[in-house]
């Protein structure tokens, strides 16, 4: 049976670090907080897992060189160590996912694949892979292979039934798309660009006015969540971030509405993540 989790009773729990109007943040192992959390409890759950980048390399930022080295959660520990980690955490939000949630999982080439074929071992039911289009994406430096410019997002419900029990609020996702189905090549910009045979939002990585608040080096822009949120939860429902980060997750998910809890083992970025959500709260609730 589907639980809802009381917020104020999550507050109690060791760890949490900032609460608000419908969201908590608590720091700590994101695997330590989910163990605590009742099963089928989730409504909406999106990760955006380590990439596992950050060994040495370098990328393009504003022109020049930079490092791509962004912390010791970002190292990577081989393949089978690194499948085994997006293993582990899968397998704890599946526990609490309501049988009607979803899971969303945003990657690259070099996680994305592992990440597929966890999904698949551990029993989840794909339902699409998304690509998202970054027409603002760095330039590759190296001129032997072509430039990085997507993420692949999996969407995922955590068992396969008849008939299907996931949400999907279809009728919102057609008419967001000018009355036609909506497809999975999201390229997404600030306007509508209308005509075609369907209406496109090119999606650019995070401008200057979502970091005001701080930044984070693997942050995703807000618009890319809230369509996630848009398409797959209601108001009052309990949307989870396992890899909190600078809480754009839960910025889409207040702003929609939704309740939202964030788990992040980096204190700064809890910090981050909180300043943000307190910006957009409302005021009455």
């Amino acid at each position: 049976m589907a639980r809802r989790l009381d917020l104020h009773a999550w507050d109690r729990l060791p760890g949490t670090a900032a609460r608000g109007a419908g969201w908590a943040l608590t720091q700590g192992d994101c695997l330590a907080s989910l163990e605590r959390l009742p099963p089928h409890s989730i409504d909406l759950c999106f990760a955006d897992p380590p990439y596992m980048l950050s060994n040495g390399g370098t990328s393009c930022q504003s022109g020049r060189r930079v490092s791509v080295d962004k912390g010791d959660w970002d190292v990577s520990r081989g393949v089978l160590g690194d499948h085994a980690f997006q293993t582990e955490w899968l397998k704890a939000v599946r526990r609490v996912l309501k049988p009607s949630g979803t899971l969303w999982v945003s990657g690259t080439q070099h996680v994305i694949f592992s990440i597929g074929f966890a999904l698949q071992e551990l029993g989840y039911h794909l339902l699409n892979t998304v690509t998202w289009y970054k027409p603002n994406a760095s330039p590759n430096l190296a001129c032997r292979m072509f430039t990085h410019s997507t993420e692949i997002l999996l969407w995922a419900s955590p068992v396969k039934s008849k008939p299907l029990a996931h949400r999907f609020n279809y009728k919102a996702m057609k008419q967001e798309n000018g009355g036609k189905q909506m497809r999975d090549l999201w390229a997404i910009t600030e306007q509508p660009v209308p005509g075609g045979e369907q209406v496109v939002w090119p999606l650019p990585t995070p401008p200057p006015r979502e970091k005001v608040h701080g930044r984070h080096p693997t942050q995703k822009p807000i618009a890319l969540l809230d369509r996630v949120v848009a398409a797959s939860a209601q108001p009052g429902d309990l949307v989870l971030d396992p890899f909190c980060g600078s809480g754009t997750t839960g910025v889409a998910a207040v702003r929609a509405g939704c309740r939202f809890l964030g788990l992040e083992r980096d204190p700064e970025y809890v910090d981050l993540a909180a300043r943000r959500l307190r910006a957009v709260e409302p005021a009455d609730r």
